[in-house]
């Protein structure tokens, strides 16, 4: 059996998925990455692994998110995307005739305009946590809820009460205000979801047409109430697909095998005994211009694999000059007992 490898490494969650010749998801991993992405990805491989048929051949591997340069070094992409353009296929793919895409995640949030099937515009929150999912967590730690269970407080709230979304600071002082008023925690936790709908309408979506079929996929789109919300607000129908919370990973995968396919090439995917392989990372400032772009280089054994971060690209070429050009790390002088 062939399968194809997609691969989501973002700032809270690793997301890996293995679909088949046709598509359909053979099975996935969602787990956190917890500042060590290295360890989330190989952490996911092993537990892929067990999951998948004995008899797979991995044909492709694509990789996206923040850290998908290191995740491509990792696992031998044969693909590295950006995280608009895996998650606008994986919305199509689900949705053929999606027009909008709404992705929230735990640090980011994104908003996607797709026309005929092309991508036409797009919009990213990577600055403000108040759009984020981490503003609802932020929120579940205060009311000593589980985040898990926000969606069904949030259903069953008789009326909302209005909360400010426009800083996680200020949406905590109204949240506290609200509850020494006496407002039931149903409506508390409906007013959150309905704030940070409207943090993201407000600064991701303005100027643009969001047109339906409309799709909501990330973390967040676990959370019903979040759901509820964006339709009241929209006056529209909102979709969340079934693997809502990995569709950046299939949307990888799914450009891997187009890839393979497209080039009729091998894969250059390493197997998953890359899980077992002792990574390291470090960066340097190139110095090389005004800009002092700070690089990224990943090693096994000193031996450097790959080096990224550059905006004008001279670190990224071909593993022999690589040697020669990286500096070394410093050496550390340890002093003698007797000096």
């Amino acid at each position: 059996m062939k399968g194809y490898l997609g691969v989501d490494v973002g700032s809270v969650s690793t997301n890996l998925v293995a679909v088949d010749f046709r598509d359909e998801v053979l099975a996935y991993e969602y787990l956190r990455t917890r500042g060590n992405p290295i360890k989330a990805v190989q952490e996911g491989l092993r537990s892929l692994r067990d999951k998948l048929p004995l008899d797979i051949e991995i044909g492709g591997v694509g990789t996206t998110g923040s850290a998908r340069y290191l995740s491509g070094v990792i696992v031998g992409a044969d693909i590295v995307k950006n995280e608009i353009t895996a998650h606008a296929v994986a919305a199509i793919h689900v949705i053929p005739e999606a027009r909008t895409v709404l992705e929230i995640g735990g640090q980011d949030s994104k908003l996607i305009i797709i026309r005929e099937g092309v991508v036409v515009d797009f919009a990213m929150n990577t600055v403000c946590a108040a759009g984020t999912g981490s503003f609802l967590d932020h929120q579940s730690t205060r009311l000593g809820i589980p985040i898990e269970e926000f969606g069904g407080y949030a259903t069953k709230a008789s009326s909302s009460a209005q909360i400010a979304g426009r800083c996680t600071v200020f949406a905590e002082s109204d949240m506290i205000h609200k509850q020494q008023m006496g407002y039931p925690v149903e409506d508390i936790i409906y007013g959150l979801c309905e704030a940070l709908v409207r943090n993201y309408l407000n600064n991701l979506a303005k100027g643009k047409e969001l047109l339906p079929p409309i799709v909501f996929q990330g973390g967040v789109a676990a959370n019903e109430g979040m759901k509820k919300a964006f339709e009241e607000a929209l006056g529209l129908e909102v979709v969340v697909p079934r693997y809502y919370h990995v569709m950046g990973a299939i949307g990888a995968a799914l450009l891997a095998k187009e890839k393979v396919i497209t080039d009729n090439s091998y894969s250059n995917f390493k197997g998953f005994k890359a899980s077992e392989i002792e990574y390291a990372t470090s960066s340097f400032y190139c110095g090389g211009c005004p800009n002092n772009c700070e690089i990224v280089r990943i090693q096994v054994s000193g031996k450097t694999l790959a080096c990224w971060g550059g905006r004008c690209g001279k670190w990224e070429m071909e593993q022999t000059e690589m040697e020669q050009a990286v500096p070394p790390e410093p050496e550390v002088q340890i002093p003698s007992i007797s000096q």
